[in-house]
């Protein structure tokens, strides 16, 4: 798991894909932290993004270093637990101009059955599962 967080760290944007019905949706998404021995990320309920990972909870979420990228497939599961959101907050003070641990719009989702795939051209894939 680490590794994957270290990865996405890096990287600082990474893209999410979610499903709408039939349609894929991918965006940048930014937000990446460990809680309680779990990876989680950040969204606002009110945004589609949201409404769709409720729908459909798996996602693949992909990331770019310049030399290697990665594939990850996961479902997401929703925290509301105030701990959580606080924890996410304190990873991103940024975040707290837009977002409170009490409000009803921030959301928390950790990432459960991973596998996580690092891949370039030159070396074999690296296969991480959690």
């Amino acid at each position: 798991m680490e590794t994957v967080y270290d990865y996405l760290k890096k990287c600082g944007t990474y893209f999410l894909a979610t499903e709408e019905g039939d349609q894929p949706r991918v965006r940048p998404f930014g937000t990446i932290n460990i809680f309680e021995d779990k990876l989680y990320i950040q969204t606002g309920k009110v945004k589609d993004v949201s409404k769709q990972m409720l729908t459909n909870p798996k996602v693949e979420i992909s990331a770019f270093d310049g030399g290697t990228w990665i594939r990850i497939q996961a479902i997401m599961v929703e925290d509301d637990r105030l701990e959580a959101k606080q924890s996410m907050l304190a990873a991103y003070p940024s975040l707290q101009e837009m977002y409170s641990a009490d409000d009803d719009n921030t959301q928390v989702l950790y990432l459960k059955d991973v596998v996580a795939t690092i891949s370039s051209f030159a070396d074999e894939a690296k296969v991480i599962e959690f």
